[in-house]
C-alpha cells in the first residue's frame, strides 16, 4: 500500500517523517484556501433592481435576503404585483450567485479540486437558476434588469 498517510516499507523513518510533514503542510495550505473561500463567499452580496426602480433586493451567497428597498413609486403598484416584483427581483439577484462564487473559487483554488468546484457550482446553479426573461416584467410591462454589486459599489446607489 502506498499513499500520503502510509509509510513506505523501504524508506527510513526520517524519510517517512519528512513525507508525512510535507503531506500535512499541503493539507494545512489547502484548509487555509478553503477557509478564505468560506470567508469571501460569506461576505458576498448581490443586488438586483427593477428597471422601474420600484424594488431593490440584496442577497447573500446562500440566497438569503439581506436587504429589501422600495423606490418612491413602489406605493403606486398594486400589492399582488408588488409581491411578484419582489420575488422576481430576488430571483434575479440570486441568479448571479454561482458566477460570483465561481470567481472566488477560481481566484483562491486555481486549478485545484475541479470536481469539488463543479459540484458546488452545479448545486448553486440548480438552486438559483437564471430567471426566464420573458416571464419577468414589472407593472409597466418592461423587462427587469439586474444590477449585481458588492457592498462597496452599493454605497454609490442613489437609493
Amino acid at each position: 500500500m502506498t499513499g500520503p498517510g502510509v509509510m513506505a516499507m523501504n524508506g527510513s523513518p526520517d524519510e517517512a517523517k519528512a513525507r508525512l510533514d510535507q503531506w500535512a503542510e499541503g493539507l494545512s495550505a489547502k484548509a487555509a484556501k478553503y477557509e478564505s473561500v468560506a470567508r469571501q463567499t460569506g461576505d458576498l452580496r448581490l443586488s438586483a433592481t427593477s428597471v422601474s426602480n420600484f424594488v431593490k433586493v440584496t442577497v447573500r451567497a446562500d440566497g438569503s435576503v439581506t436587504d429589501l428597498e422600495f423606490g418612491p413609486q413602489a406605493r403606486t403598484v398594486p400589492m399582488p404585483e408588488l409581491a411578484t416584483l419582489i420575488l422576481d427581483t430576488m430571483r434575479r439577484a440570486q441568479a448571479g450567485i454561482a458566477g460570483r462564487v465561481g470567481d472566488v473559487l477560481a481566484a483562491e483554488l486555481g486549478d485545484e479540486d475541479p470536481q469539488t468546484r463543479e459540484l458546488m457550482l452545479a448545486d448553486l446553479r440548480g438552486r438559483f437558476p437564471e430567471p426566464d426573461e420573458d416571464a419577468v416584467e414589472d407593472s409597466a410591462g418592461e423587462p427587469q434588469e439586474t444590477e449585481r454589486d458588492d457592498d462597496a459599489a452599493q454605497d454609490e446607489e442613489p437609493w
